[in-house]
């Protein structure tokens, strides 16, 4: 008896578990070989469906990364805040 694939999982964690699912079985070895044949390709698929999503998360990152920091933005490279520069003394 094989089994069905499930229908499309709607998040990414979804179907990142369900990904993990099917490697499992697969692990298992003792899936008949047509029903081993159907969990690979829908993991296959999954994994590819994931692996575009993720590039599309890090091209956003990417771009949001290389913004120019806006006007009345100040940046903060303090180590650690409220302590003045001009200070002198013990670490």
């Amino acid at each position: 008896m094989a089994s069905q694939p499930e229908p499309a999982a709607k998040t990414f964690e979804e179907r990142l578990s369900r990904l993990e699912e099917l490697g499992e079985r697969l692990r298992e070895g003792n899936v008949p070989l047509e029903e081993a044949t159907a969990l690979f390709e829908e993991g296959v698929k999954l994994a590819r469906g994931l692996e575009k999503e993720l590039s599309k998360v890090e091209r956003k990152i990417e771009i949001l990364a290389k913004e120019p920091a806006k006007d009345d933005d100040e940046p903060s490279l303090e180590l650690f805040p409220g302590l003045d520069s001009d200070e002198t003394g013990p670490l």
